[in-house]
């Protein structure tokens, strides 16, 4: 669990990509991880362990939303001596808030737990705490990592990115939701990353 929530490609997938398909992080790459870290194990052990860790990535994740939902952090009831009468308290806020998300679930169907991008709420956190240009700033540094381009098709996208400058007054965002405002920014991005390895290297 360690590995794939450190691993810097799952994370900026998981918190930056909005194409993203969810059994690419919880299937694939979480699957390799367990082979790296367990490769005498058979494979359906390996997919047992797979399967164990992203349980509970996403029952910490839902239990943390629960805890959310429920208003945040919670105190002992004061005066009172008996267990069956405390509220939860701070320490155990989290395990509660799990508790209840596991408790409402009869049964973990795990196609449906694979289906759950395991940094969804690091998502909604971050989306909380940075401003929406650092966030879009930050979305288009690593959005720019993933583009496959060839250097002539993204110097003709620069150009056409130049003609739409002159006519809306500003460059393409390559978070764009019309798709080829988007297309003709990774053409920019691509061409600049190209000009940073080239001065770098």
């Amino acid at each position: 669990m360690t590995a794939f929530v450190q691993d810097k490609p799952t994370i900026e997938r998981g918190l930056f990509d909005d194409e993203l398909v969810p059994e690419e992080l919880t299937q694939v790459r979480m699957g390799k991880i367990v082979q790296e870290k367990f490769p005498d194990l058979e494979q359906e052990d390996q997919e047992a362990v797979r399967q164990h860790a992203i349980a509970a990535l996403n029952l910490i994740q839902q239990g943390k939303k629960t805890v959310g939902e429920a208003g945040g952090t919670y105190e002992a009831n004061p005066g009172t001596t008996s267990t069956d009468d405390a509220e939860p308290t701070k320490n155990t806020a989290l395990i509660d808030g799990i508790k209840r998300f596991a408790l409402s679930v009869t049964d973990l169907d795990m196609d449906l737990i694979d289906r759950i991008n395991p940094f969804g709420e690091a998502y909604a956190i971050l989306a909380k705490t940075m401003s929406e240009e650092r966030w879009k700033q930050v979305a288009a540094v690593i959005a720019a990592k993933r583009i496959n381009l060839s250097v002539d098709e993204a110097r003709e996208l620069a150009k056409r990115a130049i003609r739409f400058k002159q006519e809306k007054g500003r460059l393409p965002s390559i978070t764009a939701t019309d798709p080829w405002e988007k297309r003709m920014a990774e053409g920019i991005a691509f061409l600049q990353r190209k000009v940073k390895e080239e001065n770098d290297g």
